[in-house]
């Protein structure tokens, strides 16, 4: 008995060390790096989107797959959307292997348990988008986030609880939203490339990057769930609203404009961030 137990807990430690060894090879490390330049491309686009949209030069809603969706209309849109849809299939791993095999050793407590949820769901979210992508290079038509956001909030109402399901999810959004703010005002957000001897001017200009986009980010992630929020509270799914909602709500604030162009400038700030993440992300064991 105690044979056939060594045996299966030797396997186990065989599968773990496997797993591992995928995950840490020079091909997963490529796709994550690839993952995050994907990220930076979209960010940028979603702010300067939104700021052509507040000035009336472009009706594109202002979010992930708003940005996915435009680059239809462009020449060598095809093997552009491949190389897309495989960036974010890679940032899809890349969340669930922060979240299995702690990389960032946040380890198993109540926080650490808390940030490595975030990493999965943060996994299942560019999953989804690369879904979308492979829906739109296949022909199919997709709408925004938003809109694809009431029918998934449409959905979950059906459901038995469904309204409080779709409220605790709006209260985790609002505040992982403001943990992010909180990260970016203390600076105590994830440096991906913490591994690597940047000199000093380069570590000083990245952190500043990634703590104007990191808290612009948490503001429009707080937005979007006060607007679950919202719906749940309403049990009205057209309540809710994703990126472009935000900036829309941004921009019918005083000093909307203003507003928005802040918030905007920070999400480009952020994808100039994971831009860099993508060139100087290595994975370290």
């Amino acid at each position: 008995m105690a044979t056939v137990k060594g045996s299966m807990n030797a396997m186990k430690q065989e599968g773990k060390q496997a797993m591992k060894e995928a995950a840490y090879s020079p091909t997963v490390e490529r796709l994550t790096r690839l993952g995050y330049a994907v990220k930076g491309f979209l960010y940028l686009a979603i702010g300067f989107t939104a700021i052509a949209g507040a000035m009336g030069k472009s009706k594109t809603p202002a979010d992930q797959m708003g940005a996915i969706a435009s680059l239809t209309k462009h020449p060598y849109a095809e093997p552009v959307l491949w190389i897309i849809l495989i960036g974010l299939v890679g940032y899809s791993l890349w969340g669930v292997t922060r979240a299995i095999l702690d990389p960032f050793h946040k380890g198993s407590d109540l926080k650490g348990l808390l940030a490595r949820a975030g990493y999965l769901i943060s996994a299942a979210t560019y999953a989804s988008f690369a879904i979308a992508t492979y829906q739109i290079l296949q022909g199919a038509r997709h709408g925004s986030s938003t809109n694809n956001l009431v029918q998934m909030v449409g959905k979950v109402m059906n459901m038995p609880m469904g309204r409080w399901i779709v409220g605790a999810i709006g209260v985790a959004a609002v505040a992982a939203g403001l943990y992010q703010v909180y990260s970016g005002i203390k600076k105590d957000f994830e440096k991906t490339f913490d591994p690597y001897a940047l000199d000093a001017e380069q570590r000083r200009v990245a952190v500043q990057v990634g703590r104007f986009g990191m808290i612009a980010r948490g503001i429009v992630f707080a937005i979007t769930g006060g607007f679950l929020v919202l719906a749940a509270y309403q049990a009205n799914p057209g309540s809710a609203k994703g990126f472009d909602g935000a900036f829309r709500f941004l921009a019918h604030q005083p000093y909307g404009l203003y507003l928005l162009g802040i918030i905007a400038a920070g999400l480009m700030a952020f994808g100039i961030y994971s831009l860099m993440s993508a060139a100087w992300f290595r994975l370290k064991r």
